[in-house]
């Protein structure tokens, strides 16, 4: 086992990676400005030009109760979709919770980064007789009040990535619960706004006994993007991706945070450091 790598312990809390599979993008938009001779070295593109992203989530077991911090793809999705995307749901996400002894009724909170279709899709499922529901039938489901009524009002250049089956249902059910800024959801699990993917993408700090893990969301979505200029073409407002990534990665590197990746194919965790040219580099760690 590495130095510092917590057996899944953070403190007092377990977290855990779950899959919901992967997926690709293509690999222009994943890296907006910065040309494909820089990033295809890290991230070899397919002959689509889209490269291989993961869909890992975040369970954390917390004060008795279980936290999952977005849901991946989920499976209400056709054909056309899934060939898009090349989307390869092995295992799912309900297969990883049972993994660790879970099911769906078995999670209390449900946290949104934000509600584009790679991180909200398996917050419903589609019962063919009962249609589409929540998933999670007993959680309270958690997001940003801003981004619950962007993904509501979406226009031109954002209703592509809002699906409404993936959180209608939710309200309908009334399972929300919109937050207005920086909230603790639990003692030591903290959603803290991160905007410039989304004008309200939350990321979600984990704190015990010192120690800190922060899953990122989109805001970094794979070890590639760790350089400062490295930033999505999805992303609505780059410039201020870029003060949410500045702030994230400073405390990262003074405070020993643990960075948590939700898109990388290969590394799940790390902490970061600068090197002598003032870059920061990764430390990966095992879950």
């Amino acid at each position: 086992m590495q130095e510092d790598q917590w057996d899944m312990k953070l403190g007092t809390f377990d977290i855990h990676p779950v899959t919901d599979g992967r997926f690709r993008l293509d690999g222009g938009a994943m890296f907006g400005v910065v040309p494909k001779a820089l990033w295809q070295t890290c991230c070899p593109a397919d002959d689509l030009n889209r490269i291989p992203l993961s869909l890992t989530c975040l369970l954390i077991h917390a004060h008795g109760k279980h936290i999952l911090v977005d849901t991946g793809l989920g499976d209400k999705e056709d054909e056309k979709f899934r060939s898009m995307f090349a989307v390869e749901r092995t295992p799912t996400l309900q297969q990883s919770l049972k993994q660790h002894g879970l099911s769906r009724n078995d999670i209390q909170l449900v946290v949104n980064t934000h509600l584009h279709f790679d991180h909200a899709g398996g917050n419903t499922e589609n019962g063919r007789q009962s249609g589409v529901s929540p998933a999670f039938p007993k959680a309270t489901y958690y997001v940003q009040q801003g981004e619950y009524d962007d993904a509501m009002h979406a226009n031109e250049r954002t209703r592509a990535s809002y699906r409404r089956d993936n959180f209608t249902p939710v309200a309908d059910a009334k399972q929300w619960a919109l937050l207005q800024g920086e909230t603790e959801l639990l003692p030591g699990v903290t959603a803290i706004v991160t905007p410039g993917h989304t004008r309200s993408h939350q990321s979600v700090k984990v704190e015990s006994e010192g120690r800190v893990a922060f899953f990122l969301g989109d805001l970094i979505p794979t070890v590639a993007h760790l350089p400062l200029p490295y930033i999505m073409g999805y992303d609505l407002d780059p410039v201020q991706t870029l003060d949410s990534k500045r702030w994230v990665l400073e405390r990262a590197c003074d405070e020993h945070w643990l960075l948590l990746f939700e898109h990388d194919p290969l590394v799940q965790a790390g902490y970061v450091s600068k090197n002598v040219d003032g870059h920061y580099v990764l430390q990966e760690v095992s879950l």
